[in-house]
């Protein structure tokens, strides 16, 4: 993603489209972001739990941010999948 130079804020990130680039599913907005400050970089962004249930524990889905492929003006195209490998393997 160096080749293309968009900046954003850490607001304009939050209010962004999340998209799986590999089968066009919208996982949502943007939650949260992880910032490295020594390193002055993102680490990775933090998604809602896709299981909005009463009865189950919501937990967050955190995408390295090396799984960003494409930084649009209002949508992220992500590759998910080594996250849902690993989320599934947590989840067993």
């Amino acid at each position: 993603m160096e080749d293309d130079l968009i900046l954003h804020s850490l607001n304009a990130l939050r209010s962004m489209e999340v998209i799986d680039i590999k089968n066009g599913v919208k996982l949502g907005f943007v939650k949260d972001v992880v910032i490295d400050i020594k390193e002055s970089k993102i680490v990775s962004i933090i998604l809602p739990s896709m299981d909005k249930n009463w009865f189950s524990k919501e937990d967050d889905i955190e995408v390295p941010w090396e799984n960003v492929k494409k930084a649009g003006m209002d949508v992220l195209l992500i590759d998910t999948t080594d996250i849902i490998k690993d989320n599934f393997k947590n989840n067993i």
